[in-house]
């Protein structure tokens, strides 16, 4: 409260030199960096504080010493943008706090008017910095500020730092909104963004939708389908470069082309989702039932690893099929050893109705771990397990032989208070 109270009445009075004394003290995160960094629990404290930084910028504007304001909130900005990776700043509080200080400081820049030269260097030099990432300043905001000298400026100096560094994010971003706040060509802009190609074709996909926004679909096109060729990601290509490329095949009527494509995702990445896109596209080119399917099914068997009783890491060839309704070929595979536990379990439930015998030997072979285990979440699973085991014992008319496999678990387990708990809360 006492800083606060300084820093209104230096800047009610004249002495700038306090004022940026008081408002840099106010951005110090040291008092609330018990261990060299502002955790989630002192954010907030010192976000109040931090904030009436902002405040007294904008009452030293007011107070008709706007050049001062701009000068303390430039560096301010700076100071904040040293220390901001040092602050979790999860709930955005401080991003606020440096948004507020970039207004001021452009709304002192408006009132005083500094020399555009000087402004659009600072400016540049700022954007171009390591301390740039608290706000999110543009450069165009500044046009009025800038003039035609300051603007002329400006975009020497966005050329001159991206030609030294054209992959470097932010001379990029820079060029990037220099060339479209100008209303350059298009060309311009695919130049920028073809100097540094991201290897899962994302930057392709950028210079597509740049291109079909200018009226050049057929360029759009090249340029997706070049992502495609030229992927070296590990990952494959960027989810919605495939998705861009295989709309325009749809609109064209290529379904084949569709389909060729779903089915090199599918072998670059296997996955369920790789597999329910080739499975929609080849069923619209009228394909999937027959050599289509079968090669699919193919993929995924050949990236899969049989074991026996694994719990975990089942494969997405039992996904598939279970996805394609396709029980029995999935049943197969699971007793192969291509399922886990959740797997297993999955298609249990599934064939409960129509093979209540198959269901239940899966349910009694899960349970026996079951009993070596205590907790809550396992006395619920195992309750869980023997409804479904009861369900099938139904099914086959045997409930006598339930009851006493129920009977003969109860007595095993007595001991767990918690579990009979459990059990007898579920009608067990």
């Amino acid at each position: 409260m006492r800083r606060r109270l300084e820093l209104r009445a230096a800047a009610a009075g004249e002495d700038t030199g306090i004022v940026r004394e008081r408002v840099l003290s106010l951005l110090d995160t040291r008092p609330f960096a018990r261990y060299g960094y502002v955790e989630y629990a002192d954010a907030h404290a010192y976000d109040r504080r931090a904030a009436e930084a902002v405040t007294a910028l904008r009452a030293l504007t007011a107070s008709g010493r706007s050049a001062d304001a701009a000068e303390v909130a430039r560096e301010a900005l700076q100071a904040l943008g040293h220390t901001y990776g040092e602050i979790d700043d999860s709930d955005g509080l401080i991003g606020d706090v440096a948004t507020g200080l970039a207004e001021a400081h452009l709304e002192a820049c408006r009132t005083a008017r500094p020399d555009p030269l000087e402004t659009a260097e600072r400016l540049v030099r700022y954007l171009l910095s390591e301390v740039n990432d608290a706000a999110d300043i543009d450069l165009f905001d500044y046009r009025e500020v800038l003039g035609g000298p300051g603007l002329a400026r400006v975009r020497a100096l966005v050329v001159a730092a991206w030609r030294a560094k054209p992959k470097g994010w932010a001379e990029k971003h820079l060029m990037e909104r220099l060339l479209k706040a100008d209303g350059n060509s298009v060309d311009a802009l695919v130049e920028v963004h073809a100097t540094d190609l991201a290897p899962n074709g994302h930057t392709h996909l950028v210079i597509a939708r740049e291109l079909e926004a200018a009226g050049r679909a057929g360029e759009a096109l090249e340029w997706a389908e070049r992502g495609l060729r030229e992927t070296v990601s590990e990952w494959g290509p960027d989810s919605d470069l495939v998705a861009f490329v295989c709309e325009r095949y749809e609109r064209a009527d290529r379904l084949a082309d569709v389909v060729a494509v779903r089915r090199d995702l599918l072998r670059a990445r296997p996955s369920l989702a790789a597999y329910q896109h080739l499975r929609t596209a080849a069923s619209a080119a009228g394909t999937w039932e027959g050599i289509e399917r079968t090669g699919a099914l193919e993929v995924l068997k050949a990236v899969a690893q049989p074991g026996e009783g694994r719990q975990y890491d089942g494969s997405v060839l039992v996904d598939a099929l279970m996805d394609d309704n396709d029980l029995q070929s999935a049943w197969q595979a699971a007793t192969d050893g291509y399922a886990d536990q959740r797997q297993w379990l999955a298609l249990a439930d599934r064939i409960r109705d129509r093979q209540p015998a198959d269901a239940l030997r899966v349910y009694l072979r899960w349970i026996e771990p079951l009993r070596k285990q205590t907790g809550d979440s396992t006395y619920e699973r195992l309750a869980e397990l023997l409804l479904s085991t009861r369900a099938c014992h139904r099914a086959l008319g045997t409930e006598a032989e339930y009851a006493t496999y129920l009977a003969a678990l109860r007595a095993d387990q007595k001991r767990k208070r918690k579990l009979m708990t459990v059990l007898d809360r579920h009608g067990l």
